[in-house]
């Protein structure tokens, strides 16, 4: 079967974290088609808004503007030729509204006007969807947090048993991470500009058609799509896009440490957690794979690679630069598919993950004893002395190790401890600090 025979189409067959998700629908070449149909129909509305345009060509251009008139696999081959998609839809475009009013589509614009403007558009529309499942995770994650703020678990530092601490704070902490995204994604959002500028960002050909002040036309294009109007052309200040670039990538980092937390405390050894509903292997019968993890800790790995070419771009010469903008399309798109479906998924992560404090409870015993041995070091210290406790904590810590008892067993067996409350100072469930206080504090955070 040669490749031809299966069609064409990007259906995201090797990309199960985006496939399927809103954002895959909201970046696809239907998608971006729309986009620079819409930005073109607004042009012609603006120019009319300022009287540079009958009203009748906005009316003729916004009807014409219709992605189901246009031939999207056609445009993409026809794109070869000058580089760009936007050449061949606009000889399109000019001939679906006639000749009355032809003239007037993509007046005084260059072809990066309407790119870049178009994947403003449709970098907004996708992370209006992403925001919303940023939202959905941070519910997910306050009400565990909320509903297991004194659960006892081993807290880990560099995968060993440290001191312990509560799944509560880890999830408010999993919360914090997410809403540092949203905030970061929403202020992004908000700052996404139009371009307009012409051929070398000057506006030379608006005032050619009679504007009398060609400043005055991005601003009426941004309030035509509802982007923002940016202070100056940006066809070689490419901040938007750098900005936008990291945002994606923070957002992916940050429900990534969700992901790789979950992976870890899901483990068959461990338990502690699990998906809601796990994913099925094509071998093994028995398991139940954390599939939303595996995806989310993907879209992590993938994400700074792809920021990576975007923020390359940003080296763009002159007045129009060849080849950085042009870089930019590929992997900006990837790049929101991404993160749209890593939201996506770790929303469904934080719905259904289940908790199991039993487990939790049981692994704080795996040391018998010794993750309580900074606290020990305190509390015995004024009773023993300084040097003498540390000594001694020493020795019964490698006698816990060796003679396979408790710390508790070993120090019930100390003449100068008879008065100490030995059951209360090794019970780790006692030594989680400020843990339920801190995730108080954390879930006030709207």
């Amino acid at each position: 079967m040669t490749p031809a025979t299966y069609g064409g189409g990007d259906a995201g067959l090797l990309g199960p974290g985006w496939s399927g998700s809103p954002a895959a629908t909201a970046t696809s070449d239907g998608a971006y088609l729309g986009a620079l149909l819409d930005a073109e129909a607004a042009l012609t509305r603006a120019q009319a808004a300022l009287g540079l345009a009958p009203d009748a060509a906005a009316t003729a251009v916004g009807e014409a503007a219709d992605p189901g008139r246009f031939d999207v696999g056609a445009l993409a081959e026809r794109a070869r030729a000058g580089g760009n998609p936007v050449i061949p839809l606009v000889a399109d475009l000019t001939k679906a509204v006639g000749a009355e009013y032809g003239p007037y589509v993509h007046r005084g614009a260059t072809s990066q006007d309407i790119m870049d403007t178009a994947t403003m558009l449709v970098a907004a529309r996708t992370l209006d969807l992403v925001l919303a499942d940023l939202d959905r995770t941070a519910r997910g994650l306050a009400r565990l947090a909320a509903e297991h703020r004194d659960s006892p678990m081993p807290g880990r530092t560099l995968t060993q048993h440290a001191v312990p601490t509560t799944f509560g704070l880890k999830a408010a902490g999993w919360r914090s991470l997410v809403l540092d995204a949203r905030d970061r994604t929403a202020r992004v959002r908000a700052s996404l500009p139009v371009q307009l500028a012409g051929a070398a960002g000057t506006l030379a050909a608006f005032g050619a058609y009679g504007a009398t002040d060609p400043t005055a036309l991005p601003e009426a294009y941004a309030r035509e799509l509802g982007l923002a109007a940016p202070l100056l052309p940006w066809h070689t200040l490419r901040t938007p896009v750098a900005d936008l670039s990291g945002c994606l990538a923070f957002t992916a980092g940050a429900l990534g440490k969700v992901a790789v937390d979950v992976l870890t405390l899901s483990r068959t050894e461990i338990g502690e957690v699990a998906e809601g509903s796990g994913g099925g292997s094509s071998a093994m019968p028995h398991k139940a794979n954390p599939v939303r993890s595996t995806l989310v800790a993907a879209a992590a790995r993938r994400a700074p690679q792809l920021a990576a070419v975007l923020y390359g771009s940003l080296v763009a010469e002159d007045e129009r630069p060849a080849g950085a903008w042009h870089a930019e399309w590929e992997p900006l798109r990837d790049l929101l598919r991404t993160v749209g479906g890593a939201a996506r998924d770790a929303a469904e992560l934080a719905e259904g993950l289940r908790v199991h404090p039993e487990a939790m409870r049981r692994h704080l015993g795996l040391t018998g004893g010794l993750i309580v041995s900074e606290r020990l070091s305190a509390e015995l210290a004024p009773v023993l002395g300084r040097a003498r406790a540390k000594e001694l904590l020493t020795e019964l810590a490698r006698r816990t190790h060796s003679e396979h008892r408790t710390l508790r067993e070993l120090l019930a067996e100390e003449p100068g401890l008879k008065d100490v409350d030995l059951d209360g100072l090794t019970d780790p469930a006692r030594y989680t600090g400020s843990a339920g206080a801190l995730t108080d504090r954390a879930l006030e955070r709207r």
